[in-house]
Order: C-alpha cells, then structure tokens, then sequence
C-alpha cells in the first residue's frame, strides 16, 4: 500500500463530519468572545467629552480634584491620565513614562483575545476548504468502487443509479464544509474589524485626554519662572536707579 491509498483510506474512513465538529466548535469560542468583548467595551463608555472639559476645570482647582473626577470614570481613558496624576509631584517627564506605561497596558486589554477572531476569520474558509476536500476525495472514491462492481451482477441499470447517488451525497458534504467556514468567518472578520476600530478610538481619545494633563503641568511649571524674572528685573532696575542717584551726588 503506498502513502497515496493509504492518506485516502483515512481521510475517507474519517469523511468530513469531523471537520464540521471541529468548526462548530470553533464558532462556539468566537461567539463567546464576541459576546465578552461586548460586554467589556460597553462598561467602558463615557463621554469623553464631558470629561475632558470637566479635566480641565478641575485641575484649576486642584489635582485631588482631578484625581476624584477620574475615579469616577469607568473609561480606560480616564485610567491612564489617572496614572500621570500619580506621579504628578515627580515632575512633567514622570508623568509623561506613567501614562505611556499605563495607555501600553490599556491596549493590551482593549485587544484581549482579539487575535482569536481574526486568526479564526481568516482560517475558517480553509478549514472548511479541507472538509470540501474530503468530501470531494470520498466522492470519487464512491465512483471508483461502483465502477468496479460487474454491470452482471447488479445490473446495468441498478449501477448507472447508484454511482450518481453516492457522488451526490459526498459532494454534499463537501458543499456544507464550505458554506459552514464561510458562515463561520464572516461575523468573526466583522466583529474584530469593529473592536479593532473601538481600540483605536479609545486609544486616541486617550491620547488626547493625556493631552490636557500635559498643558496645565507645562503651563504651571513656566509661571512660577515668569514671576522670578520679573523680579530680577524689579530688582535690577531699583540698583540701576540707586547706581544713578550716587553718581548726581557725588557731581554735586
């Protein structure tokens, strides 16, 4: 027996039942994903927005302000400017490494077995592919075994039914392979398109929230400057005259 007979004798014996399993299966897995992403990225909304400005008028009043207007927030925005406040007396830089930090962590829930999905959508087709194959492979099969069955013996009539009647029914098995990994692949691709977009939304309105942090610690750090120059230069200007008031004296 060479390798050729012998791969067809199993994949034969097994048929393609086995890769209908195996998919339905799989499909079970990706509706639980797509169901738990759903769940998770729906107790993540918020306005962000509103909380955006509300960010803004709190951190004039003060950072522990800021700090409970953030914990109120379930967004995963609101979580990573959390992080920066938290290093806020470490200076502009710490905060900046703390938010990269914490948005790198985000992402990382944000995608969270989303890998499934799309390696799922882009693999059902040929998974099914195989099935069809099998199918097709069992069908032949049938012909070749009905062919070498004597006309005699079951009569020419009898054969010439059976033979299409046993293509038919592997080449219908192959069919509902197919059409299984195709129904299988496309709420896979379209629901992982649609939370790989949320990610991305989400990551940018993150990135505009660290934003307003960012500008009011700037701002705040360059205003205490301001005022030791201005009175340096006060102070400069009270010796110039002092200077000017000793020379018309000693004229004098």
């Amino acid at each position: 027996m060479d390798l050729i007979t012998w791969l067809e004798q199993i994949m034969v014996g097994f048929g393609a039942g086995w890769v209908m399993w195996l998919m339905l299966g799989l499909s079970v897995i990706s509706v639980a994903i797509i169901l738990e992403r759903t769940w998770f990225f729906y107790n993540l909304r918020d306005d962000v927005g509103v909380l955006a400005r509300d960010l803004r008028q709190a951190l004039e009043t003060s950072p522990s302000a800021a700090e409970k207007r953030l914990e109120k927030s379930p967004s995963a925005e609101a979580a990573v400017v959390l992080a920066g406040l938290a290093m806020a007396n470490h200076g502009v830089a710490a905060v900046e490494e703390a938010m990269e930090g914490a948005s790198q962590l985000q992402r990382m829930k944000l995608e969270q077995r989303l890998t499934y999905l799309a390696t799922l959508g882009n693999n059902a087709p040929f998974i099914g592919l195989f099935g069809t194959v099998i199918g097709i492979i069992g069908a032949f099969k049938a012909l070749g075994e009905q062919a070498k069955i004597p006309a005699a013996e079951i009569g020419q009539a009898a054969q010439a039914a059976l033979a299409p009647q046993a293509v038919m029914s592997s080449l219908s098995e192959a069919l509902v392979a197919t059409a299984i990994g195709i129904g299988i692949a496309i709420p896979a691709v379209a629901a992982n398109n649609y939370f790989m977009r949320a990610t991305r939304t989400k990551l940018a309105n993150t990135t505009a929230l660290t934003k307003v942090l960012l500008a009011h610690m700037k701002s705040t750090k360059r205003q205490p400057v301001s005022h030791r120059d201005g009175a340096d230069g006060a102070d400069g200007a009270d010796g110039a005259d002092a200077a000017d008031a000793d020379d018309d004296e000693d004229k004098s």
